[in-house]
Formats: C-alpha cells, sequence, structure tokens
C-alpha cells in the first residue's frame, strides 16, 4: 500500500486541509497505516502534481497558506484501480521475536520486562480500540454499509491487539518454565 490510496481515502471521507487530513489520519487510518505530518504535505503536492487532487485556499485560512484538497476524478480512478490490485497478506516483522530465538540460542536473556511493557501497549491500544467503538459503534445502533466497514476494521485491530496480549502472556509463560 501506498501513502498515496491512504491519503486518497480519508479525502473522499472528508475534504480537507492538509493539517486537518495529518489530525484525521492520526485518529483514523493512522492506526492501521502511519505516516508523519511531513510525509502527508509531501504526498499532496505530490498528488496535485499527478492530477489526483486538487486545491484551493481554505476559506478560513486567513494570513496563512492553508489549503483545501478534494479528490478529482483522476485520483478517485486511481484509488478504484488500486483497490482491486491482489495484495499479500501482512508481513509480521517484529523485533522481539528475534530476541526471542536469540534467548532460545543463547540461554535465558531476561526479556521478560520488555514482554510485560509489549503487554501494556497491546493493553492500552485495545483500551482505544474500545472507547472508540464505544463512541462511534454502540450496541443496538443500526449502522449502514459504510459504518458496518469502518466497525469491521477496528474489530480486526481488537483482535490483533487481543490476539498480541494472549501470545505474550503465553510466551512470558514458556519463559517461566525453561
Amino acid at each position: 500500500m501506498s501513502l498515496s490510496h491512504a491519503v486518497l481515502t480519508s479525502l473522499l471521507e472528508k475534504p480537507s486541509s492538509g493539517y486537518d487530513l495529518a489530525r484525521r489520519f492520526d485518529k483514523s487510518i493512522g492506526y492501521f497505516w502511519h505516516a508523519t505530518h511531513q510525509q502527508i504535505y509531501r504526498e499532496l503536492a505530490r498528488m496535485e502534481a499527478a492530477g489526483w487532487v486538487a486545491s484551493i485556499t481554505a476559506p478560513d485560512a486567513g494570513n496563512t497558506r492553508k489549503r483545501s484538497y478534494r479528490v478529482l476524478p483522476a485520483g478517485r480512478d486511481e484509488l478504484g484501480r488500486w483497490a482491486l490490485e491482489p495484495s499479500a497478506p501482512m508481513d509480521l516483522r517484529d523485533e522481539v521475536t528475534v530476541r526471542l530465538r536469540a534467548d532460545a540460542a543463547l540461554g535465558p536473556l531476561g526479556l521478560e520486562s520488555e514482554l510485560l511493557r509489549r503487554i501494556t501497549q497491546h493493553q492500552d491500544k485495545l483500551q482505544t480500540y474500545r472507547n472508540i467503538e464505544a463512541r462511534d459503534f454502540p450496541a443496538g445502533k443500526p449502522l449502514g454499509r459504510n459504518a458496518r466497514i469502518q466497525h469491521m476494521i477496528l474489530k480486526k485491530g481488537m483482535l490483533f491487539e487481543q490476539g498480541s496480549i494472549d501470545w505474550t502472556q503465553e510466551m512470558l509463560t514458556v519463559l517461566a518454565q525453561a
């Protein structure tokens, strides 16, 4: 996936300034695809040069250079083309798994504190996702197709965090038995 497709998706959801897009990105797509604000601004300029987005001076710009971006038909076409391409499954690259292999090869290295720290991080993110779910997808509230899709994406993140917590707790048990 490229950043441009994540930005196009976010702009289709709501045209906005680069600053507002970057802030929204941090609170939505950013949970699954990280980008700095600087990367987003560079991508907006590249996409505007490619004819995928257009910008105008934002109504609330005042004396700033604030621009408001919207997706053009060529951007919609590009996003549709990309969405239909085959994609590889997520590549699991996690430094702690290599450290655990080193523990297996060298003998106990004392990785328990790192694993406990990881559990806390996963618990925090899981709680963030649960808070979003309670706020945006309350039980019993009928949801349209778009909201159901967004809820399922959130559930994927929740399952990932819970699975990571469960696996790490099991790994702590294995290390304690060694």
